[in-house]
């Protein structure tokens, strides 16, 4: 089984430069100082320099390197489970209530011991090159986009390749960031978990290991989000520094074998019984 750490690949210190964001943002082309101060207003700056500091070693040795860095705690329930994991390929879904942060933090408890072990994540995250040995790049919005499309259909093919080889991959089936719902008891929650991602689980017929990440992002980029998504995304490297010292705490559900989840037998029906399982970990 090859370890995707000793694959080559390019990896450039900074996450976003400033030619990355005016081809991202027109409006930015010939405005370099506006920029580099919308950045730094961001903490892309910020996310910039942790990068550089530990791209020297991509894959599960930089997410340990940054949370280091970072210094955040990690407190996993039921982390014995972690030390039986199956054997083979199996996959992890996750709910996504930091947009970032949990994708670090599961590639970190998982990688560890598989480190073969892959996230599938939206465009914009694969722009954090070093973390490319982990990750399989997908466009979350399904863009009609014929470029974007034809590389999540790449994304898609090389998920159900990766596992049906043996290794393990990890899924944040909501495909975005948590986000506000009136629902009572229940303030911050994933959206409806994709049925894309549940018709590949079926295909992929093997254990489901439930991990749910507590806590949530700031009220004010829950706000953005209410206002524009962009608004939201370009807040996350803020939100990042802004957890600083904290610890997080994760919990982990027991597998789910196919002869359980196989009576679901639609990707919505499969996706409601995910979501619920993982959810009902919320209790600490």
């Amino acid at each position: 089984m090859d370890n995707p750490q000793s694959q080559q690949l390019e990896v450039k210190p900074a996450v976003l430069d400033y030619d990355d964001i005016r081809k991202m943002i027109p409006f930015f082309d010939g405005k370099e100082k506006l920029c580099r101060w919308c950045m730094k207003l961001l903490a892309m700056d910020k996310v910039n320099k942790i990068h550089a500091d530990n791209c020297h070693t991509p894959g599960v040795p930089f997410v340990q390197g940054l949370l280091k860095d970072l210094d955040i705690t990690i407190k996993i329930k039921n982390e014995q489970i972690l030390d039986n994991l199956p054997e083979g390929g199996f996959i992890t879904v996750s709910n996504h209530p930091f947009g970032a942060l949990d994708g670090i933090m599961l590639i970190k408890i998982i990688g560890e011991r598989r480190p073969d072990f892959k996230v599938m994540v939206n465009m914009f995250l694969n722009h954090i090159s070093a973390m490319r040995p982990n990750f399989i790049d997908v466009d979350a919005l399904a863009s009609d986009n014929p470029a974007k499309r034809a590389v999540s259909m790449k994304g898609i093919a090389e998920a159900l390749r990766h596992v049906k080889e043996g290794s393990p991959i990890g899924f944040f089936p909501a495909g975005a960031v948590s986000k506000f719902k009136w629902t009572w008891g229940v303030r911050i929650q994933d959206r409806a978990w994709q049925p894309t991602i549940m018709r590949i689980i079926q295909k992929l017929n093997v254990p489901i290991i439930p991990i749910y990440f507590h806590g949530h992002n700031s009220p004010w980029f829950t706000f953005l989000g209410m206002v524009d998504w962009r608004l939201r995304t370009l807040r996350l490297p803020a939100e990042v520094f802004r957890r600083k010292g904290d610890t997080f705490r994760v919990s982990i559900g027991d597998p789910i074998m196919p002869d359980v989840y196989g009576a679901y037998d639609t990707p919505e029906s499969l996706g409601v019984f995910l979501k619920d399982k993982t959810y009902s970990m919320k209790k600490w």
